[in-house]
């Protein structure tokens, strides 16, 4: 076994074989299985134009469509439904059909059982490296800093991803695929679609994220030169053959298309908010394992004073946490301060775009148990608010002032310094102290939030916030 020209260690071609075939046995993996599918409407009311849904069901034609994009994505966090999200978007925007692909809505494949199986193990690591230090400093970070860099990690996941490509089976191999995780790239390549785009999340490059055989597509000039290199993705000392020119493109933020066309506007009520002396709107997105309870009580202790004398509105988007809903209840019901639920889709919804042009003010919980719901809620709100109080996650390369706290992973640190050298977000504040002191900043000053929007407006000129477009337009390239 080679990547990219580099090879694997005997040693390590052994184990991922020994693991491919632990997770065959264990999740009743067969060769000759083929899974019918169905396509139904969007996932929600109000998703990105034209987005339809491949989700298992009862009919064996395969899908085509020469116009249809197909976005493959899974739940490992939020960050891979979000861009996912902005590709359907962008490829709404041109005209084209994209189809949502989730490979976990498979339920019954081992594919979706080993994805499943794999997600829940890294959300807990991901809580557990907030409740505990020494598991955060001597595991969790090294892992996914340093662990996940190595190519020895993708060719585990590369054999491992010959188990989820059935799950294919269905799909014209010529329509363009769009990966927003490596996995669904990966089962697309092995799968025999001749189209795929590996399309890269975070800023810091790993060799988890590699797919030999895609076209990878990565948000910023620093990722670019990681990646092209391969830099530190072997043992010390060890420069590796790169990534050919021809398979990597530097495409861009991915951001989705409402966004982007409305970014000036949105920047230009921030602004006007600013000089009026509008209540200052803070939304604080729990990420996909629900962590960082500590930081989230300490601002909405710091904000409720500004709440209860109308100088700040917070907005709290739960997820599909349940766990997390129930500890911002109790917290706010320990200092007294009242607030409103928004659980159905069509009432967040309504009051998303309410609040775009009008008035907002108080406390509101958002919480949905459908993840499209849950990872959605927060891109209708962004729009609106006038501070985004986020981990360094996906969400640092959107176009809003963010407010970036402490990361889950040493793999998103590298998104904060993206956002705080772009100029639209914080540096990473990486204790609750930082991120208080960060918040008066937001809410009694209007020097930051001001320089974020302007610098907003002036990145969108140059094209940085494109890449959703960009990456629709390569998987398409060619047809």
């Amino acid at each position: 076994m080679k990547i990219f020209g580099n090879p694997i260690r005997p040693s390590i071609r052994r184990k991922a074989e020994r693991q491919k075939r632990k997770f065959a046995r264990k999740f009743d993996y067969d060769s000759e299985a083929r899974y019918p599918m169905r396509v139904d409407p969007a996932p929600i009311a109000g998703a990105p134009a034209g987005l339809r849904a491949i989700v298992s069901g009862s009919t064996e034609e395969v899908l085509s469509d020469a116009q249809g994009v197909l976005i493959g994505t899974i739940r490992m966090g939020f960050g891979h439904y979000r861009i996912g999200l902005a590709m359907a978007s962008a490829a709404a925007s041109m005209g084209l059909h994209p189809y949502w692909f989730d490979l976990l809505s498979f339920k019954d494949t081992p594919g979706a059982r080993i994805i499943e199986h794999l997600e829940k193990l890294y959300s807990f690591g991901s809580r557990l490296s907030q409740k505990s230090m020494l598991f955060n400093k001597f595991y969790w970070e090294k892992l996914t800093a340093e662990g996940f860099k190595k190519l020895d990690y993708n060719a585990m996941d590369r054999k491992m991803c010959e188990l989820m490509a059935p799950i294919y089976g269905g799909i014209d191999p010529e329509i363009p695929v769009i990966g927003t995780h490596v996995w669904p790239s990966l089962a697309a390549i092995h799968a025999g679609m001749r189209r795929v785009i590996n399309a890269i999340p975070d800023n810091w490059p790993l060799g988890l994220h590699l797919a030999e055989g895609a076209l990878h597509t990565v948000q910023t000039p620093s990722a670019y030169m990681g990646y092209r290199t391969l830099k530190n993705m072997d043992r010390p000392g060890i420069t590796l053959h790169p990534i050919p020119g021809q398979a990597i493109r530097m495409v861009g933020h991915v951001v989705d298309h409402e966004m982007v066309v409305h970014l000036e506007d949105d920047c230009a009520r921030r602004i006007k908010r600013i000089e009026q002396k509008h209540p200052r709107r803070f939304l604080i997105s729990v990420g996909g394992a629900g962590a960082q309870a500590e930081i989230i009580h300490g601002i909405i202790k710091r904000l409720a004073p500004g709440i209860r004398e109308g100088r700040a509105a917070l907005w709290i988007n739960c997820g599909d946490h349940k766990h997390v809903l129930e500890d911002v209840r109790r917290s706010l019901a320990k200092i007294g301060l009242e607030f409103n639920e928004h659980t159905e889709w069509g009432d967040t919804a309504a009051y998303a775009q309410a609040v775009l042009t009008g008035e907002a003010q108080g406390t509101h919980l958002f919480f949905h148990t459908n993840i499209f719901e849950a990872v959605y809620a927060t891109n209708l709100l962004l729009r609106a608010t006038d501070c985004l109080v986020t981990k360094p996650s996906e969400l640092a390369f959107y176009p809003v002032p963010k407010l970036h706290i402490q990361r889950v992973g040493g793999h998103e640190a590298w998104g904060a310094i993206r956002s705080a050298e772009v100029g639209d977000g914080t540096i990473e504040c990486e204790t609750v102290d930082q991120a208080l002191q960060a918040v008066d900043l937001f809410l009694d000053d209007d020097d930051l939030p001001r320089m974020f929007n302007e610098n907003i407006i002036k990145q969108k000129q140059i094209g940085t916030y494109n890449g959703a477009y960009n990456t629709v337009e390569l998987a398409c390239a060619g047809r």
